[in-house]
């Protein structure tokens, strides 16, 4: 029996996502600047998905740029508007994706801006005030802030944010790759200048994402070469990609709240149960308060194991699939740094487990049973009731 929770590392692909996609590898598999009939065949199939996801974005077509993924379109975005634009302060957390964190430390490092983290307390959540003070000395800025955190799932009011950046013409950038398809995108009235989707986080493939831009006006390309992309982002289109990611993105929209129910109610009963079988389990950041997280990310922080062995191991050897925090960090030595930014206690583990529409209430059963063995703790019994706050 093998169960995957580690959906905010990677989601499943959907069948009917795949079935959108074959006709692109086996028939209509054209270079779309071919102006021949099988390249403007696939020429039709990037602009239609292209077309399907700024209407689910409420913008127009020109607003979309496709990307390898998330980590392109956030570098991307940074590059382009920090650069292009002469910004020599940025704003960001200590929370943020290595995408983004590595990036603007890179500039920071090569001279090129000055960099400030947003002050926080001991949850996670953002002082906007810290913002608001450091955007009034009057530099132009740049502000990168995630909508919801990959690895404790915390959720910032990027509404707040956008008004306050907005106030003070900052560019105002968000990494939205662990909520795009769970939340609703309404470019015309959430004032960010970019936001960022990847294809792999809701059931679509591997190596296919984009760049929502505020401005119909070109940036500046990260990637060179031909002319792709309206000469933004050079290199033959990933049709096949393209096409799923546009199909996952329309599935994820149509069934969003079916969907977000099912999970929530998922994480809902591990709450309870880890709570009631396992004594001293605490949670990371914000990541049990309904209201201030992602139904799919939960941040376990569980004390030692009578036997010293690691949860994540015994986990695996039972066929269990979770992290410790994000994939990206997995093979690390310096850990967590979302962990390390909240002052987590060393001698605890962490487990994060994330949810998708796939996944059952007898499998959160079956690991959290597994867990009281590690403990030594028969699972204590269990009936299901909501104790999370709106």
């Amino acid at each position: 029996m093998k169960i995957y929770l580690d959906n905010a590392a990677t989601t499943p692909l959907s069948i009917d996502v795949f079935q959108a996609m074959q006709p692109y590898f086996f028939e209509n598999f054209g270079n779309p600047s071919s102006a021949h009939h099988c390249g403007r065949e696939a020429k039709t199939a990037v602009e239609h998905s292209r077309t399907v996801i700024s209407e689910l974005l409420n913008t127009t077509p020109d607003h979309i740029i496709f990307t390898s993924g998330g980590t392109e379109a956030d570098n991307t975005a940074i590059l382009s508007a920090i650069r292009g634009n002469q910004i020599k302060l940025a704003i960001t957390t200590p929370f943020e994706h290595h995408a983004v964190l590595n990036t603007l430390k890179t500039l920071q490092q090569n001279g090129e801006i000055s960099l400030v983290y947003l002050k926080h307390d001991e949850r996670g959540n953002l002082s906007l005030s810290h913002l608001d003070q450091l955007l009034a000395a009057g530099e132009k800025a740049f502000v990168s802030v995630m909508h919801g955190n990959n690895e404790v799932g915390n959720l910032n009011d990027i509404d707040e944010i956008a008004r306050v950046c907005s106030k003070y013409s900052a560019v105002f950038h968000s990494d939205t790759v662990q909520t795009m398809g769970q939340y609703h995108y309404d470019t015309k009235r959430l004032k960010a200048d970019f936001l960022v989707g990847s294809a792999h986080k809701f059931h679509g493939p591997k190596g296919a994402g984009f760049l929502y831009k505020s401005t119909a006006a070109p940036i500046r390309p990260f990637i060179n070469g031909g002319s792709q992309e309206s000469s933004q982002r050079s290199g033959t289109e990933n049709v096949t990609g393209i096409v799923g990611l546009a199909k996952a993105l329309e599935l994820a929209y149509e069934n969003r709240d079916t969907y977000q129910k099912h999970i929530s109610d998922l994480k809902d009963r591990m709450i309870l149960k880890l709570t009631n079988t396992i004594p001293g389990i605490q949670f990371n950041g914000n990541s049990a308060q309904k209201s201030l997280s992602l139904s799919t990310v939960l941040s376990v922080a569980v004390p030692p194991s009578l036997t010293g062995q690691s949860p994540l191991d015994y986990l695996d050897v039972h066929q269990i699939c979770a992290s410790g925090g994000s994939a990206c960090n997995s093979h690390s030595a310096g850990g967590s740094h979302v962990l390390t930014a909240l002052g987590n206690h060393p001698g605890r583990s962490t487990v994060r487990f994330s949810f998708s529409r796939y996944n059952t209430a007898e499998e959160i059963d079956y690991v959290v049973d597994r867990l009281a063995e590690l403990f030594k703790l028969s699972p204590a019994p269990f009936e299901y009731y909501s104790v999370r706050t709106a």
